[in-house]
């Protein structure tokens, strides 16, 4: 008998303890024949806020229109500057570029993985409008550090929040601020929809109406456009997915966690590095992200085991050809690139079984 293979996302596994539920949700916007701009989007809308403890959400079709609508209600614009982590997923610089402005990269800390604050005063100028934080891999950014610079130089602060649904910034949860907060429901997310979704939470209604008409091709009133828009509707099915899952994002986030400790308790390989968690950190470890020296030595031999890790990210943004115009070279962020040549993600997700784990372990250990 074939031995089971361990996989780095089971999507699978939680679908079918939900499908009874999934399935009459779907059917009920079938019936109601209504896909856009209906009860579920008001709906998730209304949770969502509620989950983020926010005043207000927007939904939106993913989680790329959420950052581009961001940097739109702030006034990001051509000419502009906004400051990026190197180390992130490619969407968090490609939505400054949408707005017709420029990402100025800058470094990650050598522990945490997160934008440096150290790094950041440096890369500003007279052109810098915004800084984009990432809660990258479910742990929050030091939001205070950056906020004391975004502060001092009057610039706007966006939070990527694509994997931190449900994290805690020193007790306060991602989204509840009055910065724009962007999220990603895309189906590998914490939190999920079956396609494609994204969000806005806030505390600041002045952006509200705003997000709301560039989602929707500048409009307010039907045929009548104030402004070059966008279609960026999230759709009732997605929506009425997400309003089922959400009910369980706190109870996944906890088995995330359990699984994560397991992971920090249990693997001893001294070859084997994990992300620093700070005091201030209530990370939901949407990746369970390590680094060593032999990552591709460690992939075969997961492999050969029938484990498979995934990879987040092996080229960072700066490096990337689409930003070859930049003029960035390597060895310009060296933690950056030292994570894109050295980082593997182990396998996560809240379903995943003990004995599955034990055997990720124990591959770890011997390696």
């Amino acid at each position: 008998m074939e031995e089971k293979k361990i996989i780095f996302l089971d999507l699978k596994k939680q679908y079918l303890q939900l499908k009874k539920e999934i399935l009459s949700s779907i059917e009920n916007v079938l019936d109601e024949n209504t896909f856009f701009d209906g009860k579920n989007v008001e709906k998730f809308e209304e949770n969502f806020a509620k989950y983020c403890q926010s005043k207000h959400a927007v939904a939106l079709n993913n989680g790329s229109s959420a950052l581009h609508l961001a940097l739109l209600a702030i006034g990001v614009g051509k000419g502009d500057e906004v400051i990026v982590p190197a180390n992130t997923f490619i969407a968090t610089a490609w939505a400054v570029n949408y707005v017709g402005a420029t990402p100025v990269f800058v470094d990650c800390t050598n522990d945490t993985w997160q934008i440096d604050p150290t790094k950041i005063e440096q890369k500003i100028t007279s052109k810098t409008k915004a800084i984009i934080g990432v809660h990258l891999y479910g742990q929050p950014f030091d939001i205070s550090s950056v906020k004391k610079i975004t502060e001092s130089y009057n610039l706007f602060l966006v939070e990527d929040a694509a994997q931190a649904h449900g994290a805690f910034y020193n007790g306060n949860i991602i989204g509840n601020s009055d910065n724009l907060t962007c999220f990603s429901f895309y189906p590998t997310k914490n939190l999920g929809t079956y396609g494609e979704g994204g969000g806005i939470t806030t505390n600041n209604s002045k952006y509200i109406p705003r997000l709301k008409k560039l989602r929707n091709y500048g409009s307010e009133v039907r045929y009548y456009h104030d402004e070059i828009g966008f279609n960026m509707r999230m759709g009732e099915i997605e929506a009425a997915v997400l309003n089922v899952k959400l009910k369980y994002l706190n109870s996944w986030n906890n088995q995330r966690k359990a699984i994560a400790k397991k992971y920090q308790t249990e693997i001893k390989n001294p070859k084997i590095k994990f992300q620093y968690q700070p005091s201030f950190s209530d990370s939901i470890y949407h990746l369970f992200v390590i680094t060593t020296e032999n990552r591709d030595e460690l992939v075969k031999y997961l492999n050969k085991n029938n484990i498979f890790p995934g990879l987040h990210y092996p080229v960072p943004c700066h490096l990337q050809k689409a930003y070859s115009n930049l003029n960035y070279k390597i060895g310009d962020f060296e933690n950056a690139e030292y994570l894109s040549n050295h980082c593997l993600s182990l396998p996560m997700y809240a379903e995943l079984s003990n004995d599955e784990l034990e055997k990720v372990i124990n591959a770890i250990n011997v390696f």
